[in-house]
């Protein structure tokens, strides 16, 4: 009888949206569709710019299947998420907002409305460790 009632709340949870249609990237970053071309990654404790910019290449590189040298755009940058009140997220497309500035600069941000990375190179993030983050994966 326990089971079959923890089956039927996680399935009606499960029903809610901002459970059901959540993405896990591969450093594990939610990530939800908030319009029909774009997308947000919510940060989880600690996130950095790299880790939105994984979040991005890899949502763009398995779900939307795009290639490898198609831009990613910031198209909100860092602030309060639409899918998870109280956390922050970045928003992202595969096309510049209009009249935002989409020069590439010379540091990773996600500060800037326009900023914006090949996907080969956002997914390179995903993997960027040193020696020491092996330990704190397990």
């Amino acid at each position: 009888m326990k089971t079959a009632m923890r089956v039927a709340l996680v399935a009606s949870l499960a029903c809610i949206p901002s459970w059901g249609a959540a993405w896990w990237s591969f450093n594990r970053l939610e990530v939800f569709p908030v319009t029909e071309s774009a997308w947000e990654v919510v940060a989880g404790v600690g996130t950095g710019a790299a880790d939105y910019w994984c979040g991005a290449g890899d949502f763009a590189q398995r779900v939307l299947g795009v290639s490898a040298t198609s831009r990613i755009y910031i198209w909100k940058s860092e602030g309060p998420s639409v899918n998870r009140p109280g956390r922050k997220a970045v928003q992202f497309s595969m096309s510049p907002p209009s009249g935002a500035d989409t020069s590439t600069g010379y540091s990773l941000s996600v500060k800037r409305a326009g900023d914006n990375l090949a996907r080969h190179a956002a997914v390179q993030y995903c993997y960027q460790f040193d020696e020491s983050d092996i330990w704190n994966r397990w």
